[in-house]
């Protein structure tokens, strides 16, 4: 009975740990999105304003 207790509570470690794993990569991936916008508009007004 107590190991089957163990191995829950590791297995809920071990999904909690890969939620949040992915929940970094997700939020690393939005701030990476922003990053390329933000950029690519500046390259964009900054190719305009030369014409």
């Amino acid at each position: 009975m107590i190991e089957r207790q163990n191995n829950a509570a590791r297995e809920r470690e071990e999904i909690a740990n890969r939620v949040a794993r992915f929940k970094a990569t997700q939020e690393r991936f939005e701030r990476e999105r922003a990053e390329y916008f933000v950029t690519t508009l500046q390259h964009a007004r900054n190719g305009s304003e030369r014409q």
